[in-house]
């Protein structure tokens, strides 16, 4: 502990400075708290203007955040984007004026005066959270609370990964994270540190803006958690600081990255710091602070100048400080210059996340082999062997499993595990954490180098699905390998039976959903997902062995547009059968049925719903075909289908939840088999 920090909501604000500096302000050479004071400057200027926003932790915070970036962080703004930089992931996502004042104040390009005027507007590089893929210089999307924390835990991890791999040389920073209360309070830490703290990535540093302050007041109303304890006991180190104390920020720092641990330091600050009413209270958390309390702030501070003008000498000192990383940068280059010219493409290659050349001659020779010896195999089982065939094509692939290893089979078969000390593996064993496993693949693909696939049971998404959403949203293309995808897990029963989830999955903009038929389609539905590079995907795969559907061996990725007819009509269809997954043998067998009944029907696979109702429209209607009945049969809800069968077209599938049996009873009971489509599309017919 550096001292006992004091509470300096007990101090009158106005004793802070001396208000008779302000006037040589803009000609002396600016102090620390000049620096900082930049930040709450700028943070409340926006907000008032915007009249919206969250000014207290910028204002609080702005001593924390000065002292990692004038003096800590690994950082050049003329490249934010560098790979070797130190990651600042800003876990606390709704102070975002913090990190937008940091980012204009050091000189990241595109981060005018006018962008920080613009906060919270349409189509500026400001808006309510973070956001990685709208503001250059931001690493992650934030602002789920607990997100932030725990996709910086991935970005650690992979930093490690890919020192072990690349050396010291070329892979060396650290991952630090400013967090707030709420980040702490949400489940997802606990997930996070305790993984954290397991592997001992002791390149991970945690800045707590511990104010005792949220929206509803005190946390004292609902939360009395000593978060050293609770750090300490998953593996990690700790120090409390005064937050407003900029030289014990500093010492606190300089002792945390010689840790062997990651660390903890609670920087005991004052929410809305300066304010002459509203610091220390909930009422400098989420909205602005009006006129007179705006000015008050200013003068309590010593800050005189106008609304978004920041003196040339404060800003020449910031713009310093943005530039301290150039020379680390540089130096980085030419190290990574004299490695050899087939390292380096290797390299560049998996930080731009293009996919192996290599990727495609190992998928079609397995396919090949796939329908040169047939066998049925559950989709799950699939996926392994893929895996396994695709292990040296692809070796940035980092599979683990939330404690689901020999139910997901995401394990190659020469895969060494990640373990603390040994970070040369390429597997991560996540533990009993899909909120955690979720967030943390997205910091290892957003970190670089490394492409991520995490497994659990599909029900389990319900647990990942906030940071899947992240995902989607920022186009992060992490892989999510969900086995037991339906009723055909069986015994399990209804609460491990995903009835609903396909169809809430596929409502999510931008995730893509593939639910392949087979061993050859689960090919080609990993390889679509290792190939993109805008967005995640799920591969949803079966418990039950399925039947070859694929019988002849073609090059071509039939799954690429979601849909592909897979068996044609006899004649001219009266109808077109779609199906995914598992029902796609229900779909062969009721054409069969139909034939002996004198009617002619189609079926087309849908592997991925989402896809295939995203092609253009010709590819659509070619696929789609002019038989006069639709009907689609899925293990699932209907929701989502009626895009493509229409509200009159027929379906089989769930209306409730399962039930525990053997899977075949259950396809029995629910009535989802050849029988029933085959019976329904000729009443159909006949009506």
């Amino acid at each position: 502990m550096d001292g006992a920090p004091h509470d300096i909501r007990t101090r009158p604000v106005n004793d802070q400075v001396d208000p008779a500096r302000a006037a040589a302000a803009a000609e002396a050479a600016p102090t620390p708290s000049d620096l900082a004071n930049a930040i709450r400057a700028l943070a409340m200027d926006a907000v008032e203007k915007a009249k919206s926003g969250h000014p207290g932790l910028p204002m609080g915070a702005a001593d924390v955040a000065t002292v990692l970036f004038t003096k800590v962080l690994k950082y050049d703004a003329a490249d934010p984007a560098w790979p070797d930089r130190d990651r600042f992931v800003f876990s606390a996502g709704h102070g975002s004026m913090l990190l937008y004042a940091l980012l204009h104040l050091t000189g990241v390009e595109g981060m005018t005066i006018e962008e920080l005027k613009n906060f919270r507007q349409l189509h500026s590089k400001t808006p309510g959270h973070p956001e990685n893929f709208v503001t250059p210089g931001v690493e992650t999307t934030t602002g789920p609370l607990g997100q932030g924390i725990a996709t910086a835990v991935g970005m650690a991890l992979a930093e490690r990964m890919l020192a072990a791999e690349y050396g010291e040389e070329i892979v060396d920073h650290h991952t630090w994270v400013l967090a707030s209360d709420g980040d702490l309070m949400e489940g997802i830490s606990h997930e996070a540190i305790a993984f954290a703290g397991n592997l001992r990535l002791n390149k991970l540093v945690v800045l707590w803006d511990d104010n005792g302050i949220s929206i509803d007041g005190p946390l004292s109303l609902s939360d009395s958690t000593d978060q050293c304890k609770r750090f300490e006991a998953c593996g990690w180190k700790t120090m409390r600081v005064d937050g407003h104390d900029q030289a014990a920020i500093a010492r606190a720092i300089s002792r945390a990255k010689k840790s062997d641990r990651p660390t903890l330091i609670a920087c005991k600050t004052t929410i809305g710091f300066g304010a002459p009413t509203r610091a220390g209270t909930s009422k400098a958390h989420g909205e602005p602070l009006g006129a007179d309390e705006l000015a008050g702030a200013k003068k309590a501070l010593g800050w005189t100048h106008a609304p978004f003008e920041i003196p040339a000498a404060i800003k020449k000192a910031w713009e310093k400080a943005g530039r301290k990383g150039r020379s680390a940068r540089k130096a980085w280059e030419q190290r990574f210059q004299g490695l050899p010219a087939e390292t380096r493409a290797e390299i560049e290659r998996r930080l731009a996340g293009l996919p192996p050349k290599a990727l495609a001659d190992a998928i079609a020779a397995h396919k090949r082999a796939l329908v040169e010896n047939p066998a049925a195999v559950a989709t799950r089982k699939a996926s392994e062997a893929v895996i396994n065939a695709i292990s040296t094509a692809v070796p940035e692939l980092v599979a683990g499993s939330a404690d689901l290893t020999p139910s997901n089979n995401v394990r190659a078969k020469t895969s060494v595990a990640v373990k603390p000390g040994d970070f040369s593996g390429r597997y991560v064993h996540y533990g009993i954490r899909e909120h955690g496993m979720a967030a943390a693949m997205n910091g290892i693909a957003l970190h670089g180098g490394l492409r991520p696939a995490g497994a659990t049971f599909l029900v389990f998404t319900d647990y990942a699905r906030p940071a899947m959403r992240i995902a989607a949203l920022a186009g992060i293309p992490s892989i999510y390998v969900m086995t037991h995808d339906s009723i055909g897990l069986g015994e399990d029963g209804p609460t491990h039976q995903p009835v609903e989830h396909l169809a809430a999955l596929r409502s999510m903009p931008n995730l893509r959903v593939f639910r392949p038929a087979d061993a050859v389609e689960t090919a080609e539905c990993w390889q679509l997902a290792l190939e993109r590079t805008d967005g995640p995907s799920v591969l949803a795969l079966t418990r039950q062995n399925l039947a070859p559907a694929r019988k002849t061996h073609t090059d071509a990725n039939l799954c690429e547009t979601g849909a592909y007819e897979l068996s044609p009509a006899d004649g001219r269809a009266v109808a077109t059968i779609f199906a995914t997954g598992s029902e796609v043998e229900i779909a062969l067998a009721a054409q069969a049925r139909l034939s002996e009944r004198g009617l002619a029907s189609r079926v087309v696979s849908v592997p991925s719903l989402d896809l295939f109702l995203a092609q253009p429209e010709e590819v659509r209607a070619r696929i789609v075909g002019d038989a006069p009945i639709r009907a689609a049969v899925e293990a699932g809800v209907r929701f989502g289908w009626d895009a493509l069968i229409g509200e009159n077209g027929v379906f089989v599938g769930m209306e409730s939840f399962g039930a525990s049996a053997p899977y075949k009873q259950l396809y029995a009971h629910f009535g989802i088999t050849a029988e029933v489509l085959a019976d329904r599309i000729t009443a159909r017919h006949n009506g």
